[in-house]
């Protein structure tokens, strides 16, 4: 599995040397994965300034097959769709009937079904770059992505709770404010408002990110070590090892879908309590 990795030796080009196998008598060891697997050398520029690698690469490229596949899916829709518009409005009415109705309501949630959508098919794909050949990669790994992806709905999620209930309900809404509560009213609204303003945005990103980041040094491990083993009697092991990439691609592709339905799930969530009325 070809993976360029940040190395002193600027001739590497993959996460582990492909000329060392078990039982060799040079004595090379197994080369498993680490960070160097995440890391990737500029394809055009350098890293001391403005430059472009493989993740960027991956979510324009990203980018331009989902806005391709709806374009060619909606370009001139039919009262009875074709294969591929079937496909388009099927995915689209799962995310809004099955997320954003579910978690917001149909009256509220009509609006922000654009956004979701876009946000479940974005993630979805950079998620399943990890299992498409050549790529192999899955750009949410790379933890600026879903960071940036969790701020702005944390973004959206702030201005629309002040907005629909002001300064002074916004907070209340934050913090939990119920006055029934009590003496151990300043205890809630503090736990309340480091959950939801610090803790809420940051567990969004790393979800995503932590899933992403194991599932694919999971099947880094698993391939390279089909490869080590690939050698004398270790073939049988080589065998096993390479039964359990197949066992986690698989796997992953479930998991891809799932993390994908999550953030968006969480997003709605968000948005449905900023929405709420507050007692």
């Amino acid at each position: 599995m070809k993976e360029p990795a940040v190395s002193a030796d600027p001739t590497q080009v993959l996460a582990f040397d492909p000329s060392c196998h078990i039982f060799q008598s040079n004595g090379c060891g197994f080369e498993g994965p680490g960070l160097h697997s995440f890391l990737f050398e500029p394809l055009w520029g350098d890293t001391n300034g403005l430059y472009f690698n493989k993740p960027m690469l991956l979510a324009l490229l990203g980018s331009l097959v989902i806005v391709g596949f709806f374009w060619a899916a909606f370009r001139k829709p039919k009262v009875v769709p074709g294969k591929l518009q079937m496909v388009a409005e099927a995915g689209y009415d799962f995310v809004r009937r099955g997320i954003v109705y579910e978690t917001i309501g149909k009256k509220e949630g009509e609006k922000w079904v654009p956004l979701m959508v876009s946000l479940f098919f974005f993630v979805w794909m950079m998620n399943l770059w990890s299992i498409i050949p050549v790529a192999q990669f899955p750009v949410t790994s790379i933890i600026a992505y879903p960071a940036v992806l969790a701020g702005i709905v944390y973004v959206i999620w702030m201005s629309l709770t002040f907005k629909r209930h002001g300064f002074v309900g916004g907070f209340k809404n934050l913090t939990g404010y119920d006055k029934s509560l009590g003496g151990v009213l300043p205890l809630v609204m503090t736990i309340e408002f480091f959950s939801n303003v610090l803790v809420r945005p940051f567990t969004h990103a790393v979800r995503l990110f932590a899933n992403m980041f194991a599932g694919h040094t999971l099947l880094l491990l698993f391939t390279i070590a089909s490869w080590y083993m690939l050698n004398g009697i270790g073939i049988a092991y080589s065998g096993v090892s390479f039964v359990m990439v197949i066992v986690m691609t698989g796997f992953e592709l479930f998991i891809q879908a799932v993390q994908a339905y999550v953030f968006v799930l969480l997003a709605c969530s968000f948005i449905q309590g900023a929405v709420a009325e507050h007692h």
